[in-house]
């Protein structure tokens, strides 16, 4: 059945008192709307809980619930990343280690944010009155 359908028998079914069994949501059919109750011919016999559930066993739209593959966790196989400043809990935070090459790509965008900052301030404080 496609959207349209369930969406139709569900609007027929406003008003029965949930939950159901498949043999009363029928028979509620039945007496609403002759044509209904053939489309509900196919419902697995249970109990339904709400016009969602009706419509989903009608129409599935909900992705297959599958219980996900939990995969075992390796063993770590060198040391964290960031070495001993990763196990430290007051890092500084935006530091670049002391010991880090100067032609580290991160050391220089801190120098030049720096830079800029500073240049900044001073520009503020020349323009506004002190």
């Amino acid at each position: 059945m496609d959207l349209q359908g369930s969406a139709v028998v569900q609007v027929v079914l406003e008003g029965i008192p949930l939950p159901a069994t498949k043999a009363e949501l029928v028979e509620y059919a039945r007496r609403q709307d002759g044509d209904a109750d053939h489309k509900l011919e196919s419902l697995p016999d249970k109990e339904y809980r709400s016009l969602d559930e009706v419509g989903e066993a009608l129409t599935p739209v909900q992705p297959a619930r599958s219980a996900p593959h939990a995969e075992v966790p390796h063993e770590e196989s060198d040391a964290p990343p960031g070495g001993e400043a990763y196990l430290d809990p007051n890092p500084k935070p935006s530091a670049v280690r002391h010991d880090a090459p100067p032609w580290n790509p991160p050391q220089k965008a801190l120098e030049q944010q720096t830079k800029t900052q500073q240049e900044q301030k001073q520009r503020q404080d020349e323009e506004l009155p002190g």
